[in-house]
C-alpha cells in the first residue's frame, strides 16, 4: 500500500519537516550566542554551556546542529553582519544628496557598533580557513551600494573617466569602508570613548566626503547638491532623448 493511501506522510514531506525543525533549532542556538553576547564585556568569549541555558538545551543538542565550536562561531558571525547589513541598508537611499548618503552610513554604522560593542567585536573576529569573512561580505555589500551611487553620479555628469579610473572605483570605495570600520573599532576600544558619538560621526563623515568630493574635483567633476534620484531622473530623461 502507498503513502498516500495508508495516511503516511510522504519521505520527501517528513523530509522537508525535519530539515525545517533543524533548520529552527539551529536559528534558536544562534539567537542564544548573541544574547549572551549582548550581555558581556566586548573581547569575552562566551561559553556553550551558557548558549545551552539560554535556548533551554544541552550542549549535546547544540552540537547536534553544528559541527564544532568554530562552526558555531562562524554561524554566530555571519548573523551579526547581516544584521549590521541590513542595519545600513537603509541609508543607502537615493531620496538625499551624495555628501547626506555618506553621513547616514556613518552614522548608522557608528550608532549600530556603540549600542553592541560585543558583537562588533565578535564580528571582526578573524575565522580564518573558514572561506568569506562574513564582516568582509558585510563591507562589500556596504560598498557596492556607494559604488552604485557614484556611477551614478558620474554617469549624470556625462563625466569622460579614463578606464584606470572606473576600474579603480571599486577597490577604492571598499578601502574607504574597510576604513571607517577600522576607525569605529578604534574609537569603541578607548577607555575615554571620546569624542563624542555625534562628532565622531560627523568627523568621519566629513573625511570620506572630502576624499571623494576631492577626488572628484581632481578629474574636473563638480559633484551637484541634489538627491541622487533627481540626478538619475536626468540621467533618464537624456537616455531616453526628446520625443
Amino acid at each position: 500500500m502507498s503513502a498516500e493511501g495508508s495516511g503516511e506522510e510522504p519521505l520527501d514531506g517528513r523530509r522537508r519537516r525535519w530539515q525545517e525543525h533543524n533548520q529552527v533549532r539551529r536559528q534558536v542556538i544562534i539567537d542564544a550566542a548573541i544574547a549572551v553576547l549582548e550581555r558581556q564585556a566586548p573581547g569575552d568569549e562566551f561559553q556553550v554551556q551558557d548558549v545551552a541555558d539560554e535556548a533551554s538545551m544541552s550542549r549535546t543538542v547544540i552540537y547536534r546542529h553544528f559541527e564544532d565550536r568554530a562552526d558555531l562561531d562562524r554561524a554566530v558571525q555571519r548573523q551579526i553582519c547581516e544584521t549590521v547589513g541590513g542595519a545600513l541598508l537603509p541609508a543607502l537611499s537615493f531620496d538625499g544628496t551624495p555628501d547626506e548618503i555618506v553621513h547616514s552610513i556613518v552614522g548608522s554604522f557608528v550608532r549600530w557598533s556603540e549600542s553592541h560593542p560585543s558583537l562588533y567585536w565578535f564580528a571582526e573576529r578573524d575565522l580564518s580557513g573558514w572561506g568569506p569573512s562574513p564582516l568582509g561580505e558585510a563591507v562589500e555589500q556596504v560598498a557596492e551600494g556607494i559604488e552604485g551611487i557614484m556611477t551614478v553620479v558620474v554617469d549624470a555628469l556625462a563625466a569622460d573617466l579614463s578606464e584606470d579610473d572606473r576600474a579603480g572605483l571599486d577597490p577604492w570605495v571598499f578601502g574607504l569602508i574597510g576604513a571607517v570600520f577600522a576607525a569605529v573599532r578604534r574609537w569603541l576600544g578607548r577607555a575615554d570613548r571620546a569624542p563624542s558619538t555625534e562628532a565622531f560621526i560627523g568627523i568621519l563623515s566629513d573625511s570620506i566626503w572630502m576624499q571623494i568630493n576631492g577626488m572628484a574635483l581632481s578629474r574636473g567633476l563638480n559633484l551637484p547638491d541634489l538627491p541622487i534620484v533627481e540626478l538619475l531622473q536626468a540621467l533618464t530623461t537624456s537616455e531616453e532623448g526628446p520625443e
